[in-house]
Order: structure tokens, then C-alpha cells, then sequence
């Protein structure tokens, strides 16, 4: 961040927070975004409401982003909806889409405390005391955002499908498939049937879109916060379950179904008790197949734009060597078929 950024962001700031004066002492830009950025930002705030040391996250654009993503100010819309609806989630504060101010548009949220990182978390020697309330609190997170059901206004930008989301699935994937400059016949396989068992369209309701253990903040006191909100869109609720609870997303700590930090089952009792639904387990099952279909496409795709030469980065190259183990583990779901 220069200083003339800088300049620029204490007065948005002070004009968004009715302050006297905002003064940014230190801005660090943190670590992981592939898609987006965000910074800490330390600050004194003379007068109004805010006034006094303020922690907060600046979050915008990194330099490349994925098409499919939502903009800020649409994360922003979902991140004051989950809130509503009782979401664990950094307070949204201030939405700019004046790229004078930063370059591009930008958002600016309440820092919450804790640790994302999956490897991190699902260690047996990590910050993780009680697996077992972890999962329970993670499926009533997940409930509480799919209380929230078309229409909403605020929420108008997201589109809604009249086919199965399943099927909308499969041409997404199918479309990003084909994009790529390489045949992948294991995955043309997952495709193939993930469409032949395709779930008929039923109840709809907000998806996370990336509910899984790297995206949620844990402090030694628990759960502090459910974090990257760009891939959300109204769904099937199995999606988000099927992802959070799919091999890839346990980091290692397989034996742990649920996120690799506890038991499918109390994950499980904890969403039904919220959401008063009971969930099909064999359904669920589906949707984790379509979560290792999804996870290698995007992998592909990530390498692609490394070896295209549209962005050269380390961690975009090493993305695509999961592939081989995503496709074996599709292999081996589908298998009985």
C-alpha cells in the first residue's frame, strides 16, 4: 500500500465513520488470496463511534481473479445477510467502489482473531481442543446460512436456475472442462455420472459455495468467524455439505469425515437440530463425488493460467498436481457403478 493509497483510504474512512480523523499506522497485507486481498490495518480513529485503535481487514481484488467470483460489493451484500440471519462473520463496515480511492473496489470489515489454515487446524497437536464442538457449531453455521431462501432483494444480483442444481452443476463444469487444452477421461467419467444421478430440483436455499476447513477462523475459544463469501449462490444445501465433508478438504486427517477436524455425525445432528431437516446421507455422498469433480477442474484451470503464462505463480503450478489424486478418488466413489 503507497501513501497515496493510504491518503485516500483515511479520508474514505473518516467520511464513512463520521470521524474527525482516521490515521492507518500500519497496513500488512496477509498472507493466501489467490482470488483476493486482504489487509490488516491497524488505526486511530479521532471522534465518532469508531473512536479510538481499530483492527480492521481491507479485502478487495488481488491482482488476478477468477470470473466466477462475486465482486466486493456483492460479498459484501452476503456477508450483511449472513449477519442477519445470525451467521458468525466479521461485521461488514464500508463498501467503496470509488477506484479513485484504492485502485479497484474494496471493502472494509471488523478484524476477527484465529487461525484458517487447514493444515494447521486438523493437526492432532493444533489449536483445536474439542473436535466434537467444533463439527457441532460448524453444522449449525452452515443451517443458519441456509435459512436464508430466495427472493431477497438485497441478494437480487445472484441468479436463480429453474433446472436442478445438480445438472447446473455438471454444464458449468462441463463448459470449464472443455475450456482446457488437455482431454481428462477420469473426469469426463465423474461427469458422466454425477449426470446420470443427478437429484431432482428441491428446496433452495443460500450456499456458502466454499464451506470447508481453511475457511473459518478458530481461537482457543472456538469458532470466531466463517470467512470468503465469493463463490456463494443459491443451491442445494447438500452441495455445501457434500464439499465441507469431501476427502480433499480434510487436509490428511482422513479417519475425521467432517473437515478433517471431527466425526460426520455430530456435524451432521448439529445442522438437522438447527434447520429442523434431516438430511439423506446417500445424497450427501453425491455431492462429494461432484466436490472432487469441481475441486480438479478448478485445479486444472488454476495451473492452466500458470502455464498459459496469463500469471506466473508458484502456487497456481503446484495446484495442479492434486489433479491425479482427485481423479483416483472420483475412480474409486464411482467404482460400484
Amino acid at each position: 500500500m503507497n501513501d497515496t493509497q493510504r491518503d485516500a483510504l483515511e479520508r474514505f474512512i473518516a467520511r464513512s465513520a463520521a470521524a474527525e480523523r482516521v490515521t492507518i499506522e500500519q497496513a500488512t497485507l496477509l498472507s493466501g488470496g489467490a482470488i483476493q486481498q486482504n489487509w490488516q490495518l491497524r488505526a486511530r480513529v479521532d471522534g465518532g463511534a469508531h473512536a479510538g485503535d481499530a483492527l480492521w481487514v481491507l479485502r478487495t481484488d488481488a491482482p488476478s481473479s477468477v470470473a466466477a467470483s462475486h465482486g466486493r460489493a456483492q460479498e459484501f451484500a452476503l456477508l450483511n445477510a449472513a449477519a442477519q440471519a445470525g451467521v458468525t462473520v466479521p461485521q461488514p463496515l464500508w463498501l467503496c467502489d470509488d477506484r479513485d480511492v484504492f485502485g479497484r473496489p474494496f471493502f472494509v470489515m471488523h478484524c476477527v482473531e484465529g487461525t484458517a489454515a487447514g493444515h494447521v487446524l486438523t493437526r492432532d497437536n493444533g489449536p483445536v481442543t474439542d473436535r466434537a464442538q467444533l463439527a457441532q457449531r460448524l453444522g449449525h453455521e452452515l443451517a443458519l446460512i441456509h435459512s436464508i431462501r430466495p427472493p431477497r432483494a438485497d441478494l437480487a444480483f445472484l441468479p436463480v436456475c429453474d433446472e436442478a442444481p445438480a445438472l447446473q452443476a455438471i454444464h458449468r463444469l462441463r463448459r470449464d472442462l472443455d475450456a482446457l487444452p488437455t482431454p481428462h477421461p477420469a473426469l469426463e467419467w465423474g461427469l458422466r455420472w454425477l449426470e446420470r444421478h443427478a437429484p431432482p430440483r428441491g428446496e433452495i436455499v443460500l450456499c456458502h459455495g466454499d464451506y470447508r476447513t481453511g475457511n473459518y477462523l478458530v481461537d482457543a475459544r472456538g469458532l470466531t468467524g466463517i470467512l470468503d463469501w465469493e463463490f456463494a449462490g443459491w443451491g442445494d444445501a447438500l452441495q455445501d455439505i457434500g464439499w465441507f465433508c469431501a476427502r480433499c478438504w480434510r487436509f490428511g486427517a482422513d479417519a475425521r469425515e467432517a473437515g478433517g477436524i471431527g466425526q460426520r455425525e455430530d456435524f451432521y445432528r448439529s445442522y438437522e437440530r438447527t434447520s429442523g431437516r434431516l438430511l439423506d446421507r446417500e445424497q450427501v455422498t453425491y455431492w462429494e463425488v461432484m466436490a472432487h469433480v469441481r475441486w480438479a477442474v478448478i485445479a486444472l484451470a488454476q495451473a492452466q493460467r500458470h502455464a498459459s503464462g496469463a500469471e506466473t505463480s508458484l502456487l497456481l503450478a503446484l495446484t495442479g498436481h492434486i489433479v491425479p489424486e482427485l481423479e483416483y478418488e472420483v475412480l474409486t466413489m464411482t467404482e460400484p457403478d
